[in-house]
């Protein structure tokens, strides 16, 4: 049989790959999916770990080009995100955020000893996922972003269940010598003064040799004061202020980092990429405004204790691409190291623990003098990833289709948390350390391995099945020390230790865990071409997050959850018109809900069963130098079950365990899950016009997301309040000849509030003081998203 249409499509995407994977400009990948379907037009996209046509890919994909990006003024994570129907954002500080797709989200606190990320993110070929969430990228010389919605479970593995984000880099070009520098300064509404300075150079080394460098420097300015205030801790008579941290606009932020890629072709079937990447952030003050009774106004904050955060990670790579007969092999390996150092105010737990419960009479000094009991954090963690795949790829234009392989990682997680009262007595200080009331000293360590495989079938030469399995294991261990001295506590700390110090650092031993298992899951896919710009699918694929270690030692450890997504989508392309699509339901098995527990301490429970039924599409035009676009999604994503205090098979919250724990309702059967709005949706107009001997352009970019709950249990979530909805406009206009560019843009023109995260220092029903014991009320923190930014842009090629 002959497929005379879908191979040519096939063989476009693989001449096209050839072509332009490894150019600097990536046209077509800049363009829209609304262009007429000509080779500079197609936009080639890598989710299925080939080279593909997006539209005749059977998968919601949204892809976001080089030319794109710099277009909707996109720099990190969160800008990009703005513009992705499917994926919510949450985060409090840079560097620190959580990523969620299709409404799959449970509100995670990235604490050391929860849940992974129920996305994957992926920096070229390699997974690039801490327990903290996504790695803050700057996002320059991008080739592209890619965000696959739903289980990619197959080809993607553990930290996938729920979708995956790539960003792809522009490779080595071994045609030419070339490169750009581009400069932007900013002005933040409510704050200072910004810039970014970014380049790259491409240098061809001959016919089958290239070196790709690039750089960057950004200075986001503050926009959050730190005000003067003060209080009184009951107990001791104490009063506090925060008169020498008194500052306006100290959140600013200082990104810098270089990547650094060489390709060689050894000949005309082999080639070898290694790469190296590397970023540096600082970030100074509070990312949130605070919500409380206390004296504050807009985009201020009382902090009683210094914040400051450094992030620090190197990425290695090296990928090596050849033929074994006609069969494709790719081998990539690589490893991550991450760094960061952390230091947070901790004083209305000190505060409110006082207030309410008297806490304030355990502290005192050698002299056995009462002392402030203010706290704040020192910590740090240093993640070293190690992984490495191996696979094969049969011939594209073949009737029947295999891609498979294998893939291992390893991840350690090196934990440091210093919880400090300045002048503390010897008695209460944790043995070993000066002046800490507890100490976290941990060390996590996640083992993956498993084997993959996908077949695909042309039944007809319309009609493709595909069948695809991942069989994985995976083994999690948790080892070292938390807790107090034992003069301080007879139960959690020293008192509990079963051992001598294992992990540096550590008086002695009181958690030293392993969870592991081994299991498989599956997707199964049909795909009709009614034509050659009209694809059709249905898809049954499955995700899976691997369970964990709870670090109280009464809890027991944590299952994996797991996802089955039931999908039918569309592809559909009318000359200048595309309109993709899908419609789903995904079940979400034996949910992982981490929360705050007892003093404190971060619990992840298997919560239930919770169900999500969504329409995602996206609509985009281009003729005559206009393009538009629409995007959008709905999402139901409710619980199935009761959530109860105390777990248990029949999800009664009237059950009693005989061991005196009281059970509780803390989420009805029906509630919606966190975080995620229902609607969320973007529109996009450009018109691009002569001007004289350049290129103008004026853009419009309309961003919306509905309200969302901030917490999955009812009455945490009525402390703690519903984000309200919020719309961003962007404007841009600018003009660009071939050597030269410039542009004025705006970003949130309206200057709107919108809130991504609440935060509080502890518990929601201590800290938010529900019942107005102390004299102040309770205290939260709402992060919002960046103030209006004013800014101009330029650059050069050369």
């Amino acid at each position: 049989m002959v497929f005379e249409h879908k191979r040519r499509r096939l063989s476009m995407a693989a001449s096209l790959l050839a072509g332009t994977a490894l150019t600097a400009t990536t046209p077509a990948l800049a363009q829209d999916a609304g262009a007429a379907e000509t080779d500079s037009d197609v936009i080639i996209v890598t989710a299925q770990k080939r080279a593909q046509d997006l539209q005749d890919v059977p998968v919601a994909i949204t892809a976001i080009g080089t030319e794109k990006l710099d277009q909707l003024q996109v720099s990190e994570l969160q800008d990009v995100v703005k513009f992705l129907p499917s994926v919510t954002i949450q985060t409090a500080a840079p560097g620190f955020s959580q990523v969620y797709f299709r409404g799959v989200a449970s509100g995670e606190n990235a604490n050391h000893s929860s849940s992974l990320p129920t996305v994957g993110t992926y920096l070229d070929e390699m997974p690039v996922t801490t327990i903290q969430g996504a790695l803050d990228i700057h996002a320059y010389d991008l080739a592209r972003v890619e965000a696959l919605a739903g289980p990619q479970g197959t080809l993607y593995g553990a930290s996938s269940m729920a979708g995956t984000i790539k960003m792809v880099t522009n490779a080595p070009d071994y045609g030419d010598s070339y490169g750009a520098i581009d400069l932007e300064l900013n002005q933040v509404a409510h704050g200072g003064i910004g810039g970014t300075a970014e380049g790259f150079y491409n240098a061809s080394l001959g016919s089958n040799a290239a070196l790709r460098v690039v750089g960057w420097y950004r200075k986001d300015a503050g926009y959050i004061d730190n005000v003067a205030g003060s209080r009184t801790y009951p107990t001791s008579g104490i009063t506090q202020n925060n008169a020498a941290l008194v500052e306006e606009d100290y959140n600013d932020v200082e990104t810098y980092g270089a990547r650094v890629a060489l390709g060689i072709e050894l000949d005309d079937n082999w080639t070898v990429r290694p790469t190296v990447m590397g970023q540096v952030q600082t970030a100074n003050g509070s990312f949130s405004q605070e919500r409380s009774t206390a004296v504050t106004g807009d985009l201020q904050t009382v902090q009683y204790n210094p914040e400051y955060s450094k992030d620090k990670w190197l990425q290695a790579a090296l990928t090596i691409e050849g033929k074994l007969g006609n069969w494709d092999l790719t081998a990539t390996g690589g490893g991550l190291w991450r760094k960061d150092h952390v230091e947070s105010d901790y004083s209305d737990y000190a505060y409110f623990y006082d207030a309410l419960y008297g806490y304030g009479a355990y502290f005192y000094d050698n002299n056995y003098d009462l002392i402030s009991p203010n706290q704040y954090i020192q910590g740090g963690d240093k993640y070293r990833r190690m992984f490495g795949e191996i696979r094969v790829a049969s011939p594209q234009e073949a009737p029947i289709r295999f891609i498979g392989g294998l893939f291992a990682q390893r991840q350690r997680h090196e934990i440091t948390q210093n919880y400090i009262i300045d002048n503390l007595t010897d008695l209460f200080t944790v043995t070993g350390t000066e002046s800490n009331v507890w100490l976290t000293r941990q060390t996590r360590t996640d083992r993956d391995y498993a084997a993959f495989g996908e077949l695909s079938f042309d039944v007809t030469d319309q009609l493709t099945l595909t069948g695809g399995a991942r069989l994985y294991k995976y083994k999690n261990s948790l080892i070292g020390f938390f807790g107090y001295n034992a003069n301080f506590s007879s139960r959690t700390g020293e008192a509990a230790c079963f051992a001598g110090p294992i992990v540096d650092g550590t008086p002695c031993t009181n958690l030293d865990k392993v969870t592991s298992d081994t299991d498989a899951i599956w997707k199964l896919n049909a795909t009709y071409e009614i034509n050659p710009d009209v694809l059709v699918y249905a898809t049954w694929s499955q995700g899976f997050r691997p369970g964990g270690i709870n670090r109280r030692g009464t809890l027991p450890p944590y299952k994996p959850d797991s996802l089955d997504n039931y999908e039918l989508g569309w592809k559909t392309r009318f000359g200048d018109v595309t309109f993709n699509g899908a419609v789903y339901q995904e079940d979400w098995s034996d949910i992982q809900l981490s929360f705050l527990g007892e003093n404190g301490l971060t619990e992840i429970r298997n919560a239930g069963i919770a169900r999500i039924r969504g329409l995602e599409a996206d609509f985009s035009y281009r003729a005559n130098g206009l393009t538009l676009s629409l995007s959008g999604s709905y999402n139901d994503a409710t619980i199935r079950k009761d959530f109860c205090r105390i777990a248990n098979p029949d999800f009664d919250c009237t059950f009693d365990p005989g061991d005196g724990r009281v059970n509780a309702l803390l989420a009805p059967a029906g509630t919606r899950l966190p975080i995620t709005a229902k609607f969320k949706g973007n529109a996009i107009a450009r018109y691009e016009f002569p001007l004289g001997s350049w290129d103008g352009h004026v853009q419009g970019a309309l961003a919306h997301i509905g309200s969302r709950r901030s917490d999955l249990r009812t009455f945490e979530n009525g402390l703690k309040g519903t984000f309200p909805a919020y719309t961003t406009l962007d404007l841009s206009i600018g003009m660009k000849n071939d050597k030269m560019r410039f542009e004025l843009f705006a970003t949130n023109l309206f200057d709107e509030r919108g809130v991504i995260n609440t935060g509080v220092q502890c518990l929601e029903t201590t800290c938010g003081d529900p019942d107005g014991i102390s004299s102040t009320g309770g205290v939260f923190y709402d992060t919002v998203i960046k103030p209006r930014v004013i800014g101009i842009k330029t650059g050069f090629d050369f």
